[in-house]
């Protein structure tokens, strides 16, 4: 039986939102290192490790391009603090964060003659795990830019934050402007 970072088992984790489930990838591994399987075809990303795909997230910015391995140990650090914090499975932490993280509605520009007017439409359960990575990293750097707290202790923070649905935390605030502008288009 493997163990994600021989710590932590992916076989007990349950993904309470079923729009995610499929996309939220729980294959067990050692490390969340695919070496660019997925890239082949276009929906490829929802056969990676999600742990993985939260690695890749955290990639992002100029600073930080191409380096998995400082990304990889990041991520690890950050779930061993949410495993001392909450005494829960940190991979659990994080697929709750996901799921709280992720917009269930946007908005799209229509145009109807020379006007656009915009539309509320329902977001794709792919795109709605995206852009939760998306959020929960961005809310991680910027939380640590010109800041004594290490990026680990502030991904870890805003992963148990938005697992929590603290409306004061960078993922659930995107979300929730997201999905007041869209109620808006309705």
């Amino acid at each position: 039986m493997y163990k994600l970072y021989g710590k932590w088992d992916l076989s007990e984790i349950e993904v309470a939102d079923l729009g995610i489930k499929r996309y939220a990838n729980l294959e067990p591994v050692i490390l969340p290192h695919s070496s660019g399987r997925h890239s082949r075809q276009q929906f490829n990303k929802s056969n990676l490790l999600i742990v993985e795909r939260l690695v890749n997230n955290m990639m992002r910015g100029e600073k930080n391009t191409g380096k998995k391995q400082i990304a990889m140990r990041t991520v690890e650090e950050a779930l061993e603090i949410i495993n001392t914090k909450t005494k829960k499975n940190p991979v659990q932490v994080l697929i709750e964060a996901i799921a709280n993280a992720g917009p269930r509605e946007e908005v799209v520009r229509l145009k109807y003659g020379g006007i656009s007017v915009p539309k509320a439409v329902d977001t794709a359960p792919q795109r709605r795990v995206d852009s939760a990575l998306r959020y929960i990293s961005m809310g991680a750097s910027q939380a640590a830019f010109k800041s004594k707290r290490s990026l680990a202790e502030c991904l870890a923070a805003e992963l148990i934050a938005a697992a929590n649905r603290d409306a004061k935390c960078f993922s659930i605030n995107r979300k929730d402007a997201k999905e007041r502008v869209a109620k808006a288009a309705r």
